[in-house]
């Protein structure tokens, strides 16, 4: 049973280990709603 509990504590650490060097690139803000939200690919370029 402590095994489990010694796995899972170290899972935690790797996963906030993780995260916190992702820099700018982790938005931990949930839903995005309106013009942030936009996920539409950039217009062709006229030729």
């Amino acid at each position: 049973m402590w095994k489990i509990a010694v796995g899972f504590v170290a899972f935690a650490a790797l996963a906030l280990f993780v995260i916190s060097q992702g820099g700018d690139n982790v938005d931990m803000g949930g839903e995005k709603h309106g013009a942030e939200a936009v996920h539409a690919p950039a217009a062709p370029e006229k030729k």
